[in-house]
């Protein structure tokens, strides 16, 4: 039985790979751009196919618009689970893309599972531009509050669900992911100067200053980005219990994400 792990570039799919190969699985690794991953296979997000022939298992990362073609071949393929890289946002309502794309997923006959992880902490490896060429870590609401998640908790996360493999609790669940603490951007950055020892100026945004230097070309996305930031100004974010509840240790901390990643602001 062979496990299929899209998106094999990506950090969280390189960690989930190594760790199905460290558990003794058959693992294929599938990318849009094969030729950069010794290994891959091709992955046509219209006709996935191809890439599912033999495939048991599946960690995805899903596209609301093209997941149609998926749940098709998947379900020519035989596969008999789906591990779903989803996102907290698909509680937000129906016409999140994240819901819609779970709703099109779960419609399989396969056994799946989502995982929902809000924020990355991998997000702040944007701001290590900004600190490189200015000293500055330049944002719009820096005192908005999110509970930022390692992006290895959530392929430990994964890799649990899929060594279960279907029939083992897990079909049909819906497990939301955060890190272990609920913390400004106005605070991280503090983290990143004690940990790092690099010296950061905070610089507070208008959204209309914000819509000038991020570059969100998409006024719509900007629009969206921009309400959620103000919601969250003042408002902690919920720590979820999904990473311990699967497996088995606690959330890794902004910290821990600094020093595994300790060239970054240099």
């Amino acid at each position: 039985m062979t496990i299929l792990v899209t998106g094999g570039r990506g950090k969280i799919a390189r960690a989930v790979t190594a760790g199905l190969i460290a558990a003794g699985q058959d693992v294929r690794i599938a990318s849009r751009e094969p030729s950069d991953l010794p290994g891959a296979v091709p992955y046509d997000v219209t006709d996935p196919g191809p890439a599912l022939r033999d495939i048991s298992q599946v960690f995805l990362y899903a596209d609301h618009s093209l997941t149609p073609a998926f749940v098709a071949a998947a379900e020519t393929a035989g596969v008999k689970q789906v591990v779903m890289l989803s996102s907290l946002s698909a509680a937000d309502g129906p016409e999140d893309p994240h819901a819609r794309a779970e709703r099109v997923v779960t419609a399989g006959s396969y056994a799946t599972t989502r995982l929902q992880p809000g924020a990355f902490m991998s997000n702040a490896k944007y701001w290590s531009y900004q600190v490189r060429q200015t000293g500055q870590i330049r944002l719009p609401y820096l005192d908005a509050e999110e509970a930022p998640i390692h992006e290895l908790d959530i392929a430990d996360a994964a890799l649990r669900v899929l060594l279960d493999g279907p029939g083992n609790g897990h079909d049909g669940r819906a497990y939301p992911l955060t890190g272990p603490e609920s913390m400004t951007r106005r605070h991280q950055i503090g983290l990143i100067t004690s940990t790092t020892g690099v010296p950061i100026e905070a610089v507070e945004l208008t959204p209309e200053q914000a819509r000038s230097e991020l570059g969100l070309r998409d006024a719509g996305q900007f629009d969206t980005l921009m309400a959620y930031w103000a919601s969250r100004v003042g408002t902690p974010q919920p720590i979820e219990p999904g990473v311990e509840l699967l497996t088995g240790h606690t959330a890794r901390s902004f910290t821990t994400w600094l020093t595994n990643n300790p060239d970054l602001f240099a």
